[in-house]
C-alpha cells in the first residue's frame, strides 16, 4: 500500500472516530501516532490538519506537544522498569537524554518552518483583509449610489403610484360606461336573435309549403300533360278510322250515286266529330298555357322567397340600420350570413369620392363592393350586408371605434 492510500485510510478512520463522537484532541493523537510509528514520518501541524480537517493554529501545535509527552513518558516508565545495572541504566538515561535533545532540536526546526509557513499564510491573509476592506469600501459606496437611486425610486415610484390612482380612476369610470354600454348590446342582441328565430322559424314553415307547392305543381303538370297526350292520341285514333271511311265511301259515291246523300251526311259528322277534337285540343292547349303561366309565377315567387330567405323586410331594414350605424361586429355579421341580402340595398354614393356609384361584385361565392371612380372597395366578404358594412366601415374608423365602445 502506498502513502497516498495509507493517508487515505487514516482519513476514513478519523472520520469514524469523529461520527462516534470522539474528541478533536483525541482526533489530532490518532493522527500522530499513525504518522509516527505506521508511515515514519514526524507529526507537524500541517500533516495532522491534513489528516484531521480540524483544530486551529494553536490547538495543533499543544496536542503535537502532548503526543511527545507521552511518548518520553511511555519511554521512562520502559527503562526504570527493569532490573538493569546502574552504569547501563545511566548510559541508557544519556542516550534517551541525546535522543531527547535530538528530538527537540528537530522539533524545533519544525517548528521554525511551521512558524515561516504561518507567517506567510498571515501576511496572505492581511493582504486578503486589505482587499476585503478595499472591496469592502468599494461596496460602500456602491450601496450609498444604489440607496440614492433607491430614493429616486422611490419618489419615481410614489409619483406613478399617483398617476396609477388617477389612471385607476378615470379606467373604472370608462369601465363602468363599457360595461353599461355591453349590457344594453347584450339585450339588443338578445331581442333581435329571439326575433331571428322566429323569422327562421317562419322561413321553415315557408320551405315547406313552397315544397308542397313544387310537389302539387310536378303532380299538376304531369297529370296534364298525360290528359294532353291521352287527347291526342284518342284523336289520331278516331280520325283516322274516319279519314279512311270517308275515303271509302267517297271511291263509292262515284259507284253509288244513291249513297252520295248518305256519304255527305256521314263526312258532315265526320268533319263535326274532327271540329269538336280540334277544339277539345285547343282547349286542353289555352289550360297548358294558363298552367305554364301559374309555374312561371311560382317559380318567381320561390326565388323572391329564396332571395329573401324569410327574412321580414322590418328585420332585415333593421340590420342594415345596424351595419350602417357600424353596431354589429364581424362575428355578428357571420352569425346573420346571407340571411338579409334580399333586403339589402346598396349605397349610391361613394362615401369617399361622393362621385361614383358602387358596383357589386360575386366571386367564389363571396361578395364584394367596389367604386369606380376612386377604387374604394370593401374587401371580399361572406355577404351583402358583411361586404357594405366593410364599404361604409372603411371611411369611418374612429366612429365606429367609438360606438363599439
Amino acid at each position: 500500500m502506498n502513502l497516498d492510500q495509507e493517508r487515505q485510510a487514516i482519513r476514513e478512520e478519523l472520520e469514524t472516530m469523529r461520527a462516534q463522537g470522539v474528541r478533536r484532541q483525541d482526533l489530532s493523537l490518532h493522527a500522530c501516532k499513525r504518522l509516527f510509528f505506521d508511515l515514519g514520518i514526524r507529526p507537524s501541524m500541517a500533516a495532522v490538519r491534513d489528516l484531521t480537517q480540524t483544530g486551529s493554529a494553536s490547538d495543533i501545535p499543544k496536542d503535537i506537544d502532548h503526543f511527545w509527552e507521552r511518548i518520553r513518558n511511555v519511554s521512562r516508565v520502559k527503562v526504570g522498569a527493569g532490573a538493569i545495572p546502574k552504569a547501563l541504566e545511566e548510559r541508557a538515561g544519556e542516550l534517551l537524554g541525546a535522543l531527547f535533545e535530538e528530538a527537540v532540536a528537530q522539533a524545533r526546526t519544525s517548528l521554525d518552518g511551521e512558524r515561516t509557513e504561518m507567517r506567510a499564510q498571515i501576511s496572505a491573509a492581511e493582504q486578503r483583509v486589505r482587499d476585503a476592506d478595499i472591496r469592502r469600501d468599494a461596496a460602500d459606496e456602491a450601496i450609498k449610489r444604489s440607496e440614492a437611486r433607491a430614493d429616486a425610486a422611490w419618489e419615481r415610484l410614489r409619483a406613478l403610484e399617483g398617476e396609477l390612482l388617477n389612471a385607476t380612476t378615470h379606467g373604472n369610470v370608462q369601465l363602468e360606461g363599457l360595461q353599461a354600454t355591453t349590457r344594453r348590446l347584450d339585450q339588443e342582441n338578445e331581442s333581435l336573435r329571439q326575433r331571428l328565430e322566429n323569422e327562421q322559424t317562419t322561413n321553415a314553415a315557408l320551405r315547406d309549403r313552397i315544397d308542397a307547392l313544387h310537389v302539387e305543381l310536378r303532380q299538376s303538370t304531369e297529370h296534364y300533360a298525360q290528359q294532353i297526350k291521352d287527347a291526342v292520341a284518342e284523336a289520331e285514333r278516331r280520325v283516322k278510322p274516319m279519314l279512311v271511311e270517308l275515303d271509302s265511301l267517297r271511291s263509292m259515291a262515284s259507284t253509288y250515286q244513291s249513297g252520295v246523300r248518305d256519304a255527305s251526311r256521314k263526312e258532315f259528322e265526320f268533319i263535326q266529330q274532327i271540329a269538336a277534337a280540334k277544339a277539345r285540343g285547343d282547349r286542353l292547349d289555352a289550360q297548358l298555357r294558363e298552367q305554364s303561366d301559374e309555374v312561371d309565377a311560382l317559380t318567381k315567387e320561390v326565388a323572391s322567397l329564396r332571395a329573401q330567405q324569410g327574412i321580414d323586410p322590418a328585420i332585415a331594414g333593421l340590420l342594415c340600420s345596424l351595419v350602417s350605424a357600424g353596431r354589429l361586429s364581424d362575428e355578428e355579421l357571420g352569425m346573420i350570413g346571407t340571411a338579409a341580402d334580399g333586403q339589402v340595398s346598396l349605397p349610391t354614393r361613394c362615401p369617399k369620392c361622393e362621385e361614383g356609384e358602387p358596383e357589386l361584385s360575386q366571386v367564389d361565392h363571396r361578395f364584394e363592393l367596389l367604386c369606380p371612380e376612386c377604387e374604394h372597395s370593401s374587401g371580399l366578404g361572406e355577404s351583402r350586408l358583411a361586404a357594405v358594412s366593410q364599404f361604409l366601415a372603411d371611411d369611418k374608423p374612429a366612429e365606429v371605434s367609438a360606438r363599439s365602445f
